[in-house]
């Protein structure tokens, strides 16, 4: 991997664990939420790891500022700089040059890029979403309620998206001709005005986005969700670097519990945790960070959970050769039975 060493970090970069003399004997112990029976200790100097979220300061990824605020990275003896992320190619590429130590993005679009070879050096170690929230949401005035109302029409999409890279497979699955609908690529904060003006069908966006179209429409919103017909694709994931998996599997250990105990507080405090976020990215609206919590709710359970027939069937279902569960995800972060949560 182009600037990185061996042991998959930057040669660029120091080792992130800073080592003090001093306070070598003066451990925490933590208990970690996937194991719950087994101590761990957290170093006496903190780890320093940078994160970037799945896209922005949004509601989703609320919880990794809930996990900071809240003192779970720093109970695990880390301390996190949160990046506003940019989707799966920019995060892969943060990864990659050792900007980020771990990141947030869509399984199934990092699963892709892996296929074709151009990101490989990662590993999902935890999910953030059960399933696909990739969704076609237009108005109900369209006259659009199911895939094959999409013909002749246009659809909106964020340039170079998931949504564009799995429209095909849906459609397809759907009963629709790819070639017969349009596909406008376009900037992701675009989507929801150009819905709302009538200038395209459709958008092709995620289902959390489902209450920020209905405010801007001022219009009842139809959904057209990409699980009835990819039913095995997971929605974002937490990944990082597989050469850290392979140097500090510890520190991987605590980044992935106290990251899913700021999921679970997030998703039982809804509204503290959108105040989080809003107090650290002022930008963030609060009741739209709300309205994303609660709509991820249903798709989180079992909380963190990657499961290796599921992985090893999304990637058949996308069609990737080539590739098994373990190039893209180690599940030993998060063992024991399939229906089990890891917190």
């Amino acid at each position: 991997m182009d600037g990185v060493a061996d042991d998959g970090r930057s040669a660029d970069h120091p080792p992130m664990r800073l080592k003090a003399a001093a306070a070598a004997f003066a451990l925490l112990v933590i208990t970690a939420g996937c194991s719950k029976d087994e101590p761990r200790t957290a170093p006496a100097t903190p780890d320093t790891v940078t994160y970037a979220t799945g896209f922005g300061a949004v509601g989703r990824d609320a919880f990794i500022w809930v996990a900071r605020d809240k003192g779970y990275f720093a109970a695990a003896g880390i301390e996190v700089d949160i990046q506003k992320g940019a989707g799966n190619v920019p995060n892969l590429t943060m990864l990659k040059s050792n900007q980020a130590q771990f990141a947030a993005m869509d399984f199934a679009g990092a699963e892709l890029l892996a296929g074709q070879g151009k990101f490989t050096d990662w590993r999902a170690v935890a999910a953030v979403h059960q399933q696909t929230l990739v969704s076609i949401m237009t108005t109900a005035d369209t006259g659009i309620t199911k895939p094959t109302d999409l013909t002749g029409k246009t659809v909106a999409t964020a340039k170079g998206s998931v949504s564009e890279v799995l429209f095909p497979a849906y459609a397809k699955l759907a009963g629709v001709d790819p070639s017969t609908v349009k596909i406008q690529g376009t900037q992701t904060t675009a989507l929801n005005g150009l819905m709302a003006q009538r200038q395209v069908d459709a958008i092709s966006t995620f289902l959390l986005s489902r209450k920020a179209l209905e405010t801007a429409s001022k219009k009842q919103v139809v959904v057209l969700p990409y699980r009835e017909y990819l039913k095995n694709l997971y929605g974002n994931v937490i990944v990082t670097q597989a050469g850290l998996i392979g140097s500090d599997r510890d520190l991987v250990q605590r980044f992935t519990t106290a990251a899913l105990k700021g999921l679970r507080y997030t998703l039982d405090h809804p509204q503290e945790a959108a105040e989080i976020l809003n107090r650290a990215e002022p930008t963030a609206a609060i009741p739209a960070a709300v309205g994303e919590i609660e709509a991820m709710k249903p798709f989180v359970e079992p909380l963190g959970r990657l499961d290796e027939k599921r992985v090893a069937d999304s990637l058949t279902e996308l069609g990737v050769t080539g590739l098994t569960p373990s190039s893209v995800a180690d599940l030993s972060f998060c063992p024991g039975p399939p229906t089990a949560g890891c917190s």
